[in-house]
């Protein structure tokens, strides 16, 4: 097979449908015919592919013209995107494969693990352009598609009459149309390759994320996306044998195939995953030696966190496969090998697509046999295991629960109630509100991942985290044990908690902080007018139900203060879908603790809150901040740039968040600017970077480690030039679980249930612990390592040290966290430190000294 690149020419008179017909076959195999009544790309785009950078409707478009075009196609809609585009997942078959694939579907999924025929078809799942800023995957997608609809060769007829062939064409379609826009929109008749040139140096946040900033490629595990949520449901209704995962890398690379560094392989993932692969990658290399395209493999990328494209298949007996092109992240630049063509890059992936069918093809039946001896391997493995299997149990918040159990039940894993109270360890586990997830079952590789407290690897250097343990994410109790308790497998009982009528006549009304949904309930009603008290302290309040103890933090809404007209109608409105216990309390007149008309009773207001983002700070973690307010607490919140901050009128403001970035160049003006509000009562909220820029101005009652410091907790003496990588890796902390101590007596701990807390750490920036009383809300144990790798030299300085400072500063409050509480959206047990900070700020009473 001669696959050739394409001499690409612009022009500025019209060219002709026939010609573009043309303009697109020289991306592809030599040889091949084409149907004539199916229309091109380039027809449908009105130009060549690579001319301009397409668009998400546009790909959608072509892909229903495909659809209704020609009878080897069929095109669902399997999800929408949160800027509410459409998913589509195409199916690629013979016509007559196409009049049965509901069939084949189910026959293929009915005999995973089992005995099957030779003739079984392969199921090929190509998957481009997570990233939306590495477009060349996407606009190769729609040359694939072209190939596979309207193709006429012998390659084609095999791989269409025994296979199917499924193809995601845009992963990430919002990124994709933010980035096709920036890079169209800065397009000149004269393309300009200079890698400084506007085009190439995209604005913040950049389309490589979503819609709310985040990673898709980090997504496929946590599923905090409906992009993934959509993606995962139709993997596991086909479970393809093949994945591939089309990305780009830096202008001054080259191409990467995996197989990746094999020594930094997910432990579950079987060994004959990398020699699959790596035969695979034979036809990778011979293709790619036949255009003389640079490439090279076994470097750089690892297949070790399962929640990566190329890595969720290798949990599921599938062959995940990452190629990653060098960008050219516009339509032309300059490169240290040369000019680098937006249409060569769409050309490689062209290139390897086919010769990721030519080489399915030919190890089909190694593919079908590995998909049948991992299902067997990991029974025996589950067998051979000495756990049973994971009690879990959460009492006082069953929505934080009940979304930890909707992904573990997204990912086909099975869990099911007790029967009856269970003692582990002397913890009672109890029927009502715990769940047992057994071992001895086909998920069992994914659930020794999500449930691993792993501490020690073979290769220590991670391309990202190393440790994504669910329930520690969830902060939800859980225990390994070796005989699977008693259950009742009849029901799985994830009922909603019945919720007691309201009295119209009541003294007021009363719901706990304690449910994850708390939040998002208490600003519904915020911002319905509704006026509510938070308490300070624990009470136990005489209601219709005979009597209530409430928490610190509850939430009372006294009916003596001026409310809306039909005030019970609005509560139950808000309350709709959230269905957390609101109780109607008969006296101001508490049984123990405080009355409802105490001091200690804080009047809350709603709160007007400004997120700082812009260049110079973490895309990511502004988005997961504005992401966690948004869509898990109904709460707008304004985003500025970090250089319109000085501008703002920022008594509009009650709350200011700041995220990890480089604060270093903050003029003067808009830092005392901020000093002013924050002493007039403002209330400050930093984390990483942010809280140690507030040290810096003496804001934050904290210091910090050094770099220095951190460094000079290594020994180097002995180490050769080829041992600085393995430094590096040890200095940093790619993503590990650590245990901290919480006072659960602090305001920003209301809600929290014990002093435990597993907080999540990706930095080796380290808050010293105050040497001041009442300012240190939570801290690091001495050992503090619970999952993960980190080096004993960062665990010992991390032990003892602060997680979490708040204290006073002139009227405002000032909060600084140490890592980051909403990482990826997935750590559910400590994002509500963020809603913590905003709502229950008013408490703090630590004198700034």
């Amino acid at each position: 097979m001669c696959l050739l690149f394409r001499n690409f020419a612009f022009v500025l008179f019209f060219i002709s449908p026939q010609a573009l017909a043309i303009e697109d076959i020289t991306y592809l195999p030599t040889g091949t015919q084409y149907k004539a009544d199916i229309t091109t790309p380039s027809q449908a785009l009105g130009a060549s592919v690579g001319e301009w950078h397409v668009r998400h409707d546009q790909i959608a478009n072509y892909m229903q013209v495909l659809a209704s075009q020609s009878d080897r196609v069929s095109l669902v809609e399997t999800g929408r995107t949160h800027e509410n585009r459409p998913l589509y997942l195409l199916a690629f078959s013979s016509p007559e494969n196409q009049q049965n694939l509901a069939a084949i579907q189910t026959k293929h999924i009915r005999n995973l693990g089992q005995s099957t025929d030779k003739n079984d078809p392969l199921v090929i799942w190509m998957g481009y352009s997570v990233h939306g800023d590495e477009p060349s995957g996407s606009n190769a997608a729609l040359l694939i598609a072209y190939y596979l609809a309207a193709g006429q060769d012998e390659l084609i007829d095999e791989l269409l009459n025994d296979n199917i062939v499924l193809l995601d064409p845009s992963i990430n379609p919002d990124g994709l149309s933010r980035f096709a826009q920036w890079a169209n929109m800065h397009k000149g008749k004269n393309l300009v390759s200079d890698p400084n040139h506007r085009e190439h140096q995209q604005a913040w946040p950049s389309g490589r994320t979503n819609h709310y900033w985040f990673d898709l490629n980090r997504d496929w595990l946590l599923l905090t996306h409906p992009e993934s949520r959509a993606r995962i449901k139709q993997f596991h209704q086909w479970r393809p044998h093949v994945l591939t995962d089309f990305h780009e890398m830096g202008t001054n690379s080259t191409y990467f195939f995996q197989p990746g560094i094999s020594s930094r392989k997910n432990p579950w993932t079987p060994l004959k995953n990398v020699e699959l692969t790596a035969a695979l990658g034979g036809f990778h290399a011979t293709a790619l030696d036949k255009i003389k395209q640079l490439y090279f493999t076994q470097e750089s990328y690892d297949d070790f966190y399962y929640g990566k494209g190329s890595t969720y298949p290798d949990a599921h007996g599938s062959i995940g496969i990452l190629f990653e092109q060098a960008s050219s992240r516009g339509h032309l630049q300059d490169s240290v090998h040369g000019p680098l063509k937006f249409t060569d890059t769409i050309q490689n992936q062209v290139t390897t697509s086919i010769s990721t069918f030519v080489g399915a093809l030919a190890n089909k039946q190694g593919l079908l046999k590995y998909q049948i001896d991992f299902a067997k391997q990991t029974k025996d493995l589950s067998k051979e295991d000495d756990l049973a299997g994971y009690i879990l149990n959460e009492k006082a918040d069953g929505s934080r629960f009940s979304k930890m159990l909707e992904i573990l039940s997204a990912h086909q894993i099975q869990y099911f109630p007790l029967s009856k109270d269970v003692k582990v360890d002397g913890q009672i586990f109890d029927s009502l509100n715990s769940m047992f997830v057994p071992l001895n079952q086909p998920q069992y590789r994914l659930i020794k991942s999500l449930f691993s407290t792993r501490k020690s690897f073979d290769d220590n250097t991670f391309y990202d985290v190393s440790n994504w343990n669910l329930p520690l994410a969830f902060n939800i109790q859980y225990k390994a044990v070796k005989r699977a308790p008693k259950l009742d497998k009849a029901q799985v009982n994830n009922s909603k908690t019945v919720t007691p009528a309201l009295l119209p006549d009541a003294y007021a009304y009363a719901f706990s902080w304690q449910d994850y949904q708390a939040p998002r309930l208490l600003q519904r009603l915020l911002a319905k007018k509704v006026k509510m008290k938070l308490a300070g302290e624990a009470f136990f309040a005489q209601t219709s139900q005979g009597g209530k103890s409430f928490s610190a933090g509850a939430v009372i809404i006294p009916i003596s203060l001026e409310q809306p007209e039909n005030i019970v109608s609005i509560i139950a409105s808000e309350n709709m879908g959230l269905d957390i216990p609101i109780h109607s309390v008969t006296s101001g007149l508490t049984r123990q603790g405080i009355d409802l008309g105490s001091r200690k009773m804080f009047n809350i207001a709603l709160p007007k809150t400004i997120l700082v983002g812009g260049r110079g700070t973490s895309q990511y973690e502004a988005g997961e901040v504005w992401h966690y307010l948004d869509q898990h607490l109904d709460m707008p919140i304004s985003v500025t740039d970090l250089v319109q901050l000085g501008k703002l009128p920022l008594d509009n403001y009650t709350h200011m968040i700041w995220v990890q970035g480089n604060y270093k160049d903050v003029p003067e003006k808009t830092v005392r600017k901020i000093e002013a509000w924050l002493s007039s009562g403002g209330i400050l909220i930093g984390q990483k970077s942010a809280a140690k820029w507030f040290s810096d101005k003496s804001w934050l009652q904290a210091s910090f480690k050094s770099n220095k410091d951190i460094k000079l907790a290594f020994e180097t003496t002995g180490l050769t030039y080829k041992d600085q990588e393995a430094l590096k890796a040890k200095q940093r902390i790619a993503g590990a679980v650590f245990e901290t101590r919480l006072d659960v007596s602090h305001p920003l701990a209301f809600g929290f249930g014990s002093t435990q807390l597993p907080m999540f750490r990706n930095s080796a920036l380290i808050m010293n612990r105050p040497d001041k009383p009442f300012v240190t809300v939570a801290s690091y144990v001495k050992s503090p390592l619970m999952a993960g790798y980190t080096t004993d030299e960062l665990q010992t300085l991390i032990g003892g040290s602060a997680a979490i400072v708040s204290h006073n500063f002139g009227k405002g409050k000032v909060i600084g966290f140490a890592t980051n509480v909403n990482f990826r959206g997935v750590w559910y047990g400590t994002s509500r430190l963020m809603s913590n900070a905003i709502f229950m700020a008013g408490f703090i009473d630590a004198p700034f000294n």
